[in-house]
């Protein structure tokens, strides 16, 4: 028999989707048909994102990821930036949706909320979003709670949670271990004296960054830009805060956060261009996410205001806070404070180490 498009696509049982509580669309206006539509076009693409987050922690948490691989992960990451803008275009559907006609509808979803989206909790945690760094109803153990039948037994929703927490490692565990095993000056973690050659690294990259700071703070007292205490005390609390993020006493977090200024400053080198690629898709992904809490958050005080939310939540305050808050991957957007200009960076022996041969891999 041949396939036909509606039969390949489903479309007689997707248009069937869209009746709300009653399961019967006429009985809705439009305005809530729209509102069911664009969330539901929004759960389709959380699906999209987590086939392809999964797919690339799969990928990462390999003991050993062939050099070509990365290539892959920075593909998906791409995409998932893309699902992700495409998603925030949805919000602009539902902003023409007036205050009044969605006051008619509202009262029909307490206490549901987005809140409840077991999907975007199951983004977050596949992420490597810790449980105790969640605010709110969240961070008091509720949002599990949140997904629960309303009799108080399992859902779909609480079950598809409760799984994903049970699915490890994280992408960011995942991501670490594979930067982990990067090799910093020729050195990896199974070679002897390892830690030291990592920390003469870091050593000799905290004097390129004095040595930056300083041409900077001399550049700006030469303009007669600002006060030469203050300016140095400025440059002195960076420098300060540098030293404290880099040599941080667990070797394991200090060698992948030396591993990622490594990349970051030697990106230019073969062996190093695609993981520095995969770096950055991943601060382009997570901008995206946190450009998708933003704007549900003016699209909620647009239509509605500074209200409650219908699940208990605090409505547009608990959106602004999750945009700041719910970062995953801070140690790749914190190391962009402390790069340094090319011509600054300490001198690598051995450059021809890091072109690409036959069975490298991280």
């Amino acid at each position: 028999m041949a396939t036909t498009y509606w039969d390949y696509i489903r479309v007689e049982e997707l248009l069937r989707l869209q009746g709300g509580i009653d399961d019967d669309e006429t009985k809705l206006s439009d305005h809530e048909v729209v509102f069911i539509v664009v969330h539901q076009v929004f759960e389709l693409w959380f699906k999209l994102a987590l086939r392809e987050l999964a797919s690339m922690r799969d990928l990462f948490k390999m003991d050993f990821v062939p050099d070509t691989k990365p290539a892959d992960a920075a593909a998906s990451l791409d995409r998932l930036t893309r699902i992700f803008r495409a998603a925030v275009g949805h919000f602009d559907v539902v902003e023409s949706i007036r205050t009044r006609d969605y006051l008619d509808f509202r009262d029909k979803l307490f206490p549901a909320s987005g809140f409840q989206s077991a999907q975007m909790r199951e983004l977050e945690t596949l992420l490597g979003l810790p449980s105790d760094a969640r605010i709110g109803l969240a961070a008091e153990g509720r949002y599990l709670q949140a997904l629960k039948d309303p009799s108080g037994g399992p859902s779909p929703a609480y079950d598809r949670v409760v799984e994903r927490l049970d699915d490890k490692p994280s992408l960011l565990t995942a991501v670490g271990t594979w930067l982990s095993r990067t090799p910093i000056r020729c050195s990896t973690p199974s070679d002897e004296g390892d830690a030291a050659v990592v920390d003469g690294f870091l050593e000799e990259y905290m004097e390129s960054l004095s040595r930056s700071h300083e041409r900077t703070i001399q550049e700006i007292l030469a303009a007669d830009a600002g006060d030469e205490a203050k300016v140095r005390g400025r440059y002195a609390a960076e420098h300060e805060q540098a030293r404290t993020f880099f040599f941080h006493e667990d070797r394991t977090l200090r060698r992948i956060r030396a591993a990622v200024l490594f990349i970051e400053s030697y990106q230019d080198l073969p062996l190093l261009a695609w993981p520095r690629k995969v770096l950055a898709r991943i601060v382009e992904f997570e901008q995206s996410v946190i450009m998708f809490r933003q704007r549900h958050a003016r699209m909620v005080e647009r239509v509605i205001g500074r209200r409650p939310g219908t699940g208990g939540s605090s409505g547009v305050d608990y959106l602004d806070e999750t945009a700041i808050k719910y970062r995953v991957f801070k140690d790749l957007w914190t190391v962009r404070t402390f790069q340094v200009q090319a011509a600054d960076l300490p001198p690598l022996d051995n450059a021809a180490f890091y072109d690409f041969q036959a069975g490298n891999g991280a």
